[in-house]
């Protein structure tokens, strides 16, 4: 993988399916220093928190078979909804010309769901794509490992 291009004013989005962080580098390339610009949060319980009832079930036809319906995991479809909102933000700033470059930082499943998501002004505008949870981590932990990618 190459290195990530970190010059200053370049934004960084570090994200995962309840939390999104938009910063800037106020440093340089050799010496980072993100700054916090915008934060998304979303109330994301887990599935049994979020759903009451049990897996329907539906007739096989004429027959007196039953077949169950796998249960909806409110806790996904959270997540790539956080995702839609996030990929709708970084429209917006692009659109704007907030941004000319952006590194994203998220876990697989969010990193896809929301470049599904993605107009073309932001993802010609994505540099690296850092498939990570880093949300939980001090900003100063995030250059680090940003540096090392």
């Amino acid at each position: 993988m190459n290195t990530i291009n970190l010059k200053h004013g370049v934004r960084v989005m570090v994200a995962d399916g309840e939390k999104a962080l938009f910063l800037k580098n106020m440093g340089d390339n050799t010496y980072p220093h993100l700054q916090v610009v915008h934060e998304m949060k979303q109330d994301n319980p887990a599935t049994r928190e979020q759903g009451t009832d049990g897996p329907g079930r539906y007739n096989d036809g004429p027959s007196v078979h039953r077949s169950a319906v796998e249960e909806t995991d409110w806790h996904r479809i959270g997540k790539e909804r956080f995702a839609d909102e996030i990929a709708g933000r970084l429209y917006k700033l692009a659109h704007k010309g907030v941004f000319d470059q952006i590194v994203l930082v998220a876990p697989p499943l969010v990193l896809g769901a929301m470049r599904k998501k993605l107009h073309k002004e932001v993802m010609d505008k994505v540099t690296a794509e850092i498939p990570k949870t880093l949300t939980n981590h001090a900003i100063f932990d995030i250059e680090t490992l940003l540096q090392a990618a």
